[in-house]
């Protein structure tokens, strides 16, 4: 082990260079705490990364979306100078069912068999969404009757039909990268419940909208760009290439241990996904139930993948470039026009979004080759708005499972009987170790605000036990 020099002194060490960590850091230093950031990826932004087309423009590969509601990553950006546009909702939207498309306008695709349930379906989940506590979703009132059974079959018993949870399982696909029978009903609940603020309840219409919704707007720049700019702000405070390795509690301190170095502080802030903060090595160990809860944080199976053309070709067609896929053949859950805001390029963005949708045929479309899995997203892309969408002049793909550092998206997924078995442990301070990271937050648990919101809570803990006591001042 490497000697603790004085110059590796500092009050806080934040495991995380992500929004959630970058956030903590930045409360944290304009508070006067002196504060490490330890990154092990070779950027800042986490689960937000740009992908340059051009000199001058960029899309995102990672997360991008935002809208009403989300204000806290709203404000931060607007303070660090990074402003919003609209998504384009321009035109008809495309609902591929079976190989054929047909167009429609609003949220509902026009599956007139599946119409009624969904409506029906809709209504019944934002009434039980209602009867979750925040903060606390394991002493609603059926909490242990629904954290018994998956999405999935609490859908099908408040559903005339298997059309509704077959058309809410689309719609999951980005949002969780998994279906209904991936998560416990007490879990989606809670999770569509968060998908608001402090005064205005979630719903799954703002969970899923483009207009008035969750995908309202997306950030000049990159949604990476509000990461760049903290970072540059934080300056020699932000490591890169420094995974962490160990970290050791003492009664006045804590060690934190990279491959190289070490760091020595009053307090940690640990901003990774909780499944990866398990693989640091703890002494003393994590509390068990703690630890137990973070190994079941696992990932949904999220790629992104984008086809850039000289235009958006789609829009003179009046299309919106959005499409929903209901075929077993098409990996593709829902596609999004992506194309940066002065519209100098088209983009179309897919996700391929469920764990599912991986394995068709008996083969896993992550291992086909890049060709292979290209050709099967771009016929999807030409299913909904024509032969043009194969002919693209670049083509970009992020499988967030083969991310070393987060092994999946976008946000981690509970299954039946976790969140009230363990579910009141997510926050739980570890001695001087606090929490952040999407997942760690009530509302918009797992997009860009809940990992701002995160961010500011743990920053607020660690002051409260901080004070203004430093290494500097100590007595």
């Amino acid at each position: 082990m490497t000697e603790i020099s004085e110059a590796s002194r500092v009050d806080v060490v934040v495991v995380g260079a992500g929004l959630a960590g970058l956030t903590a850091a930045r409360e944290l230093t304009a508070a006067g705490l002196t504060v490490q950031v330890l990154e092990a990826r070779d950027r800042v932004g986490g689960r937000t990364v740009n992908h340059a087309l051009g000199e001058n423009s960029v899309v995102e590969t990672g997360g991008q979306f935002v809208g009403p509601t989300q204000d806290h990553i709203l404000r931060l950006a607007a303070s660090v100078g990074v402003g919003t546009f609209p998504a384009y909702d321009i035109g008809s939207s495309i609902y591929v069912k079976n190989g054929r498309a047909r167009r429609f306008d609003g949220g509902v695709p026009p599956d007139l068999a599946a119409l009624p349930d969904v409506g029906m379906l809709v209504a019944r989940i934002d009434r039980a969404a209602g009867q979750i506590p925040m903060g606390k979703p394991w002493t609603a009132p059926r909490a242990r009757e629904w954290d018994t059974q998956t999405l999935a079959t609490w859908a099908r018993r408040h559903s005339a039909t298997d059309g509704g949870v077959e058309l809410l399982d689309i719609l999951l696909g980005s949002v969780f990268g998994g279906t209904s029978a991936d998560v416990s009903a007490l879990f989606g609940l809670a999770y569509i419940a968060g998908a608001g603020n402090e005064c205005t309840p979630g719903t799954v219409d703002r969970l899923m909208s483009v207009a008035g919704g969750a995908q309202q707007w997306r950030f000049i720049g990159g949604s990476q760009a509000v990461s760049i700019e903290i970072a540059k702000q934080l300056g020699d405070a932000v490591r890169l290439d420094t995974p962490v390795r160990r970290v050791e509690q003492y009664p006045d301190r804590v060690v934190v241990r990279s491959d190289t170095e070490s760091w020595v502080a009053r307090s940690v802030v640990v901003a990774i996904p909780p499944v990866l903060a398990t693989r640091i090595d703890w002494s003393p160990a994590l509390p068990a139930p703690q630890e137990a809860l973070f190994q079941r944080m696992n990932f949904g199976g999220l790629a992104k993948c984008e086809a850039v053309y000289p235009e958006p070709f789609w829009r003179a067609s009046g299309l919106s470039g959005q499409a929903l896929f209901r075929d077993s053949d098409v990996p593709v859950s829902s596609m999004f026009d992506n194309s940066p805001p002065d519209d100098s390029q088209g983009v179309l963005m897919g996700f391929v979004g469920t764990w599912g949708a991986r394995h068709r045929g008996g083969r896993n479309w992550s291992d086909g080759n890049e060709s292979e899995r290209r050709g099967e997203v771009l016929r999807a892309f030409a299913s909904a708005v024509g032969p043009r969408a194969l002919e693209p002049t670049e083509w970009i793909e992020l499988d967030w499972t083969d991310e070393q550092w987060t092994r999946g998206g976008p946000t981690a997924v509970l299954t039946p009987g976790v969140l009230t078995g363990l579910g009141r442990w997510r926050d739980v301070p570890f001695g001087r170790v606090r929490w952040a990271g999407a997942e760690h937050s009530d509302y918009w648990n797992g997009y860009m605000d809940g990992a701002v919101r995160s961010g500011e809570k743990a920053a607020t803990e660690v002051l409260s036990i901080e004070g203004e006591l430093s290494w500097n001042n100590a007595s």
